[in-house]
């Protein structure tokens, strides 16, 4: 085995030194993992092999599918290694069950080392080539998807992939107005930052890419957290963090202030703004200062961060000055922030057809999150999903709306307990969801904390990126006929994770191991159905925005199987059926006359050919046809308002780390202010849905086909706190 290794690992020196023909190329210094990271890799493998739901040995086998999704994670697009790399690598296809094993991670940092080579020889093969220009002219393609193509099989391959490349970044360029000599300086500055971020990779950020190569290749919602990671997990669960309330964003090197949140003590000061730029952060009243320029960004909050009541010093370069302007600095009393763009959140429509008005409540869960912080410490008042959504509903009811619509999409899911006791707000005490643990035993997980707040008219808006516990609810919403649902197919997420801390199983008292995030169980509906692949079908469907073969449960190889369980005992409360026909008919004709909708239909159907087609021109006259077609139908879409946003939102060519900080906010603040057309079309559903359980059908916001829906906004609020 030894020998075998040492073989290996001379084969990838003298690529290594066969890359180096260009001395000045400036590598970032080889990665090596660290010990704890070897020995956290075997703690993982430990506990996977005898608690995961799939339970699948650490053997050869497992180890060839790490090898795919580890080369998978590093070159998805397969741009930066050649074959003969590949081919050099799969010596090593069945030996890295033996690498976990024997604590020795050398082969696979090796791997991660010769592909920041391969970037940086690439990055800067795209700068050489910023001089010569290039020709539009032609009739040349660049494919758009490479992920189930060939690896380049000769480095002329590989520099002919990545001339067409930058030629298709060039033309952007060009087509959004800049000159030659602009678009040269814009794409320099661009590949070179790129190569300098790669040598801000550090080997915790290897050893992650490994281990979630080993733990996706077993199931696909399993991941490894380092210490870092496991950290943001824990405050996305929470919705809170102790800091100074401020959003950053890299721009140039720079931390830059892109956010101040409301009665955060970063905005409550005065003396910080939106595109100040934080140069260096002190500890306490008298540590010397850490200048963060060029830093990553995370190192960055890291430092920013810290104790509730503790002390920050900034070191701040306002908005207006530049580089070398005078800086001043900024003392700030870290406290707890709440995220409170990621509640849950309410808003009043009011649907007018002319016969009447109706009241739909639309309440937007991002997530299922839930401070178990607070809940182990018996803090009654903890902050969750389920306890938003019931303050929610309580002001609603206040505002005696008809219809309630719950919108879940891209809620990606989070906790199950939360899940389960906010289907109760809507059904009441009764089992919401059965769970099958890898012994094979079942348990039906039953509602006993929340009771009913809402018994009116309801529905569920989903989309393919409503997840796990978004699916849960939908599907018990649906079991029991309570309520409409409404959207895309969703996710097909029937997998149940928890949390498991290799400190505590290694029973190290310090932070260093991470955490797996790891499928204990399988969910299965009331009705013994499943979601696993297949999703929640709406009631009432939308055409799939997606592809259903790159993103959903299906997409995955190794996705667990549709199986079913036998129903609980369970009663539904309602009969949406009964209505279907006629709400069904009311949305095709309202859809049928409304501009927006179909416009929309018409650009997924584009989208869609798009994908097949797979190929981007890199002729300027076709793309210059295609901008315009497309800068006219934005037009048509938005009348009046269509000139303004289309120059808002047409593509400049820039990322958004090259734009001005107040040019990406109006693009995000044009983009907010679209029509959004899916959830308006749900809103009139709901009415529909309303006056028709009422026995008013004359009020149903499409009964007179002549006159239109007026879908409006009245009014906005988050959670009373």
């Amino acid at each position: 085995m030894k020998q075998q290794l040492i073989g290996f690992l001379l084969a990838l020196a003298v690529t290594a030194q066969g890359a180096a023909a260009a001395p000045d190329l400036d590598y970032p210094p080889p990665l090596k993992p660290a010990v704890q990271e070897a020995k956290a890799a075997h703690l993982a493998a430990e506990l996977l092999s005898r608690y995961h739901y799939k339970a699948v040995p650490l053997d050869d086998a497992l180890s060839s599918k790490m090898f795919d999704q580890y080369l998978r994670t590093l070159d998805p697009e397969k741009i930066y290694f050649l074959q003969s790399d590949i081919d050099r690598f799969a010596v090593e296809r069945n030996r890295l069950d033996d690498a976990i094993l024997t604590e020795d991670l050398r082969v696979p940092f090796e791997m991660f080392n010769l592909y920041e080579r391969r970037a940086v020889e690439r990055m800067a093969y795209a700068r050489s080539l910023l001089h010569k220009g290039f020709d539009f002219t032609s009739d040349e393609t660049l494919m758009i998807d490479r992920k189930d193509q060939a690896w380049p099989a000769t480095e002329a391959d590989s520099l002919d992939l990545w001339r067409k490349r930058v030629k298709n970044d060039w033309l952007r360029l060009k087509l959004a107005g800049q000159d030659d000599a602009a678009i040269a300086k814009v794409l320099d500055k661009r590949y070179d930052s790129a190569s300098k971020r790669l040598g801000k990779i550090t080997g915790a950020d290897a050893f992650e890419a490994f281990m979630n190569a080993y733990t996706t290749a077993i199931e696909p919602h399993t991941n490894y957290l380092g210490p870092r990671a496991a950290a943001n997990f824990d405050i996305a669960m929470r919705l809170s963090l102790a800091g100074i309330g401020a959003v950053l964003v890299d721009i140039d090197g720079y931390a830059t202030i892109r956010e101040l949140v409301a009665g955060g003590p970063a905005s409550l000061s005065g003396q910080l703004q939106v595109g100040d730029r934080i140069v260096g952060v002190a500890q306490g009243a008298t540590r010397p200062m850490d200048d963060v320029v060029g830093r990553r960004l995370d190192d960055t909050v890291a430092l920013i961060r810290g104790a509730v009541g503790s002390t920050v010093r900034l070191d701040v370069l306002p908005a207006d000055n530049g580089p070398d302007a005078p800086s001043k600095t900024v003392v700030l009393v870290r406290n707890t922030i709440t995220i409170q763009d990621s509640a849950a959140k309410a808003k009043v429509y009011s649907v007018t057809t002319g016969e009447g008005k109706r009241l739909i409540g639309v309440i937007t869960l991002p997530s299922f999150y839930e401070d178990l912080e607070a809940l182990r410490k018996g803090d009654k008042d903890y902050r969750s999903a389920g306890g938003d959504v019931a303050k929610l509903l309580a002001d609603l009811k206040a505002q005696k709306v008809d219809a309630v619509l719950m919108d879940l999409r891209n809620n990606g899911g989070g906790s199950l307990r939360e899940a389960i006791g906010l289907t109760g707000l809507f059904v009441g005490k009764v089992p919401v969801v059965q769970t099958r643990n890898a012994n094979g035993d079942v348990s039906v997980e039953k509602n006993t904390s929340t009771g009913l707040a809402w018994d009116g008219p309801m529905g569920v808006l989903i989309n393919r990126a409503s997840a796990s516990a978004s699916e849960i609810f939908a599907a018990a919403i649906q079991d029991y006929g309570r309520g409409l649902i409404i959207g895309e197919r969703s996710f097909g997420k029937g997998t149940v994770q928890t949390v498991a801390s290799l400190d505590q199983a290694a029973r190290n008292a310090n932070p260093v191991y991470g955490e797996l995030k790891m499928t204990i169980a399988q969910f299965f509906r009331v009705n013994g159905g499943t979601t696993q692949l297949r999703g929640v079908t709406p009631d009432i469907g939308y055409l799939q925005s997606g592809n259903d073969a790159v993103f959903g449960e299906s997409s995955y190889d190794n996705a667990l199987p549709a199986t079913k369980v036998k129903a609980a005992d369970y009663a539904p409360v309602g009969n949406i059926t009964e209505q279907l026909a006629r709400l069904l008919a009311w949305h095709e004709s309202r859809v049928q006359r409304d501009r927006d909708y179909q416009g929309l239909l018409d650009d997924l159907a584009k989208g869609r050919e798009r994908r097949k087609n797979n190929v981007i021109s890199l002729n300027e006259t076709v793309r210059r046809k295609e901008r315009a077609a497309s800068e006219a139908r934005l037009t048509a879409l938005m009348g009046s308002d269509g000139a303004a946003a289309g120059e808002a939102l047409a593509d400049d060519g820039l990322q958004f780390d090259e734009r001005k900080l107040s040019k990406d906010l109006a693009i995000e603040k044009t983009q907010k202010s679209f029509n959004d057309v899916l959830l308006n079309e749900a809103v009139s559903i709901l009415s529909d849905s309303a006056a028709l359980k009422e026995g008013k059908s004359h009020m149903a916001a499409s009964a007179l086909s002549t006159r239109p829906v007026v879908v409006t906004p009245l009014s906005t609020a988050p959670p009373k706190q």
